[in-house]
């Protein structure tokens, strides 16, 4: 089991990102599958934070090809795009 800290600051990581688009995107991955995550998906999701918000925005919408370090089932399920609820 994945240490509830860790997930805690994963959140406030994928939710402060400095774009209202990419908090939305990448925060609402994180709330979605963060509870059904290991320690690999965790990890892949850590080195995805270190990443430009340019470059993840562009994997998930196709406009970027995704690295092969990032390829994968995650990926597609982030590539979705399914998890995000537009505020109103």
């Amino acid at each position: 089991m994945i240490d509830a800290s860790r997930i805690k600051r994963l959140k406030f990581r994928a939710w402060h990102r400095g774009t209202r688009e990419a908090d939305y995107m990448i925060g609402c991955f994180c709330d979605r599958y963060a509870a059904e995550w290991g320690e690999t998906e965790v990890a892949w999701f850590e080195r995805l934070l270190d990443e430009e918000d340019v470059d993840i925005i562009g994997w998930a919408l196709g406009s970027l090809a995704v690295p092969p370090e990032y390829a994968g089932a995650q990926m597609d399920a982030f590539r979705k795009l399914d998890f995000v609820e537009i505020p109103r």
